[in-house]
């Protein structure tokens, strides 16, 4: 059978709506296979789900009908069961457990009453009422509980009323004056840390000093959840706000030294690596090249500058002034030129020694420069330091 191109075509050009038909039938099966198949792994809510979606576009569909009726009851008894266990072990063990409890069987009401079909099969149940009861009887549980540890005093019994406080607010909002024990107790529960200005012995680089000390008040200002409850401060932010912190943190430098060069010169002689026409010779009266090897006396420069500094960060308690801990840390920055001269034959030079014959020397950057970029360093160690210190506070 001969089969012409416009017949190809027409047959191709067929084959696509069947082709859409096969995928969009494939996903439908299986679509409709997951209600059977959350069923069989015990996933009650899930093959409820499954199965409603599925019966809001067909109404008629067999298998999401069998697994619906048999999915809701136990859906239903399953969360019942929890709910009685959860009650059985006494008021306010686990408040929150108790409303997703309630929570849950509320979504299946509402996945139910929104489909039609599944209303002629299974007669849902809602338990708005008991949701918002467990949650008047959590919010006065959690309340109490978060008085009792704010009486207790102390910055730990505080840190615990705040976490039932917050309870509270997440079960019932406004639920009496809650919202503001919460920001209470957190006050209580908080604590405060002043990180000095650094200290730097010399005016020279006194400019080069703001800036790193500007790095660390920006590191600060954004420094928030390192732990909820420990707040960094500025001496400046710390008067203003009458603080009186708890822990004071004092940077400086034991030592450092800026722009510390050493010059290097090497002379060499250097040849190529291959033979190269060096001249001419005449044979039988005609010319002919001479090959060989040359050289030339390769000198390399290199100039280093190194900048360095010790830094010493301490963590005082602030009313005694007692050490709680202690890290010395370094910060190094090299700078570092090269450059080259030659006498000879530049053949002899490979062409990374050409390329540094043509380089000249350059100018380092500034003192002011070398010591912000050795201090780089020292500002990442001082946050990184901080942040693993107080993680834990």
């Amino acid at each position: 059978m001969n089969v012409t191109s416009k017949d190809a075509a027409e047959m191709k050009f067929k084959a696509f709506p069947v082709f859409f038909v096969l995928v969009g039938l494939v996903g439908w099966i299986t679509a409709c296979k997951s209600a059977q198949k959350s069923l069989k792994h015990g996933k009650f809510d899930q093959a409820v789900v499954f199965a409603a979606d599925k019966l809001k576009d067909n109404p008629g569909h067999t298998s999401s009908q069998e697994a619906l009726r048999s999915a809701y009851p136990r859906a239903l008894e399953a969360h019942l069961n929890t709910i009685k266990r959860l009650e059985a072990n006494g008021e306010g063990t686990a408040p929150e457990a108790l409303v997703n409890e309630y929570k849950a069987l509320n979504r299946l009401y509402e996945q139910l009453n929104s489909c039609n079909a599944c209303l002629t099969l299974v007669e849902p149940r809602s338990f708005y009422d008991q949701e918002q009861a467990s949650r008047q009887q959590g919010a006065e549980y959690r309340y109490r509980e978060g008085s009792r540890w704010l009486s207790l005093g102390g910055r730990d019994n505080a840190r615990k009323a705040h976490q039932q406080f917050e309870a509270v607010v997440s079960l019932v909002a406004n639920y009496k004056d809650a919202n503001l024990l919460v920001e209470d107790a957190f006050r209580e529960a908080s604590f405060h840390v002043v990180v000095e200005q650094v200290s730097v012995t010399s005016k020279s680089y006194q400019l080069s000093h703001e800036y790193f000390q500007d790095q660390i008040n920006e590191f600060l200002k954004n420094s928030k959840r390192i732990n909820k409850f420990v707040h960094f401060h500025t001496p400046e932010e710390a008067e203003r706000e009458k603080l009186r912190p708890d822990h004071v943190v004092v940077l400086q430098f034991d030592d450092f030294v800026v722009g510390q060069t050493l010059l290097e010169k090497n002379t060499e002689t250097v040849t190529s690596k291959d033979s190269v026409k060096v001249g001419e010779t005449t044979v039988n009266r005609q010319k002919k090249p001479v090959y060989g090897k040359v050289t030339a006396k390769l000198t390399l420069h290199k100039k280093t500058i190194v900048s360095k500094g010790l830094l010493d960060m301490r963590i005082e308690a602030f009313d005694t002034r007692k050490k709680v801990h202690q890290d010395k840390l370094s910060g190094q920055y090299t700078w570092f030129c090269e450059w080259a001269s030659y006498n000879g034959d530049e053949r002899a030079l490979t062409p990374e020694q050409v390329k540094l014959c043509k380089s000249t020397e350059l100018s380092p950057p500034d003192p002011q420069q070398l010591f912000i970029e050795f201090t780089k360093p020292l500002y990442e160690q001082v946050t990184q330091k901080l942040k693993s210190f107080y993680a834990g506070y």
